[in-house]
């Protein structure tokens, strides 16, 4: 098996303003960076990263830890209103898991909603229609989805804006899990589509190894 690829400090999404990504990027540092980057620089050989969840697909149907242990996965963390970071990401995903063709069905990718108030399954099911088919979206109770993004080191804020909307600042990275539930590495959002290709193509394999 491939070692984890050690990656810079997951970035941090922007909300629709240049002052909320500062905010984010300070209390990102402030309340999970080092957890997260001390678990990337000494990863665990033997105990699944994150820990138990209780959530939903877009179909509806329960999703917990262990239905990502026995394949690689890959955990993007974002929301369907996001105006750039998180189309931009799956888009990429979606042409890298293209890219890999039959390989990809070897992976467990999911989007995980950092806004369940408004991303219920149908709104995650129309809107992960227009990427590959194979990315499953995970929803749930506010809680629940509280839960697994403190477990994971995924920093979310909700952020109000002017017109009483909000949006949500949140971790841009991809997080890449091995079979046996083992931190791997990530993918940085400025990351080339070689190399995010290439690290798709190592977390594929390490499954065999």
């Amino acid at each position: 098996m491939t070692g984890p690829d050690p990656s810079s400090p997951p970035s941090v999404a922007p909300g629709l303003r240049r002052r909320t990504v500062l905010l984010a990027s300070v209390g990102f540092v402030a309340l999970g960076a080092s957890a997260f980057v001390a678990l990337a620089g000494r990863p665990s050989e033997t105990v699944p990263y994150g820990g138990p969840f209780d959530l939903v697909d877009q179909d509806g149907s329960p999703v917990t830890q262990a239905s990502l242990l026995g394949r690689p996965a890959v955990l993007f963390f974002g929301f369907t209103a996001c105006p750039e970071i998180c189309p931009t990401t799956l888009g990429e995903l979606s042409v890298a898991m293209g890219e890999l063709g039959a390989a990809a069905d070897r992976l467990s990718v999911a989007f995980v909603s950092v806004d369940p108030e408004r991303d219920r399954p149908d709104v995650l099911k129309t809107y992960l229609s227009a990427f590959d088919p194979r990315i499953r979206g995970l929803t749930g109770q506010a809680e629940n989805v509280a839960a697994m993004t403190k477990r994971y080191g995924v920093f979310v804020r909700r952020v109000p804006l002017e017109n009483g909307d909000y949006t949500m600042d949140h971790t841009a990275s991809v997080l890449l899990l091995a079979a046996d539930g083992t931190f791997f590495g990530t993918l940085d959002f400025h990351e080339d589509a070689a190399s995010v290709l290439a690290k798709l193509k190592r977390l594929v394999g390490s499954a065999a190894s």
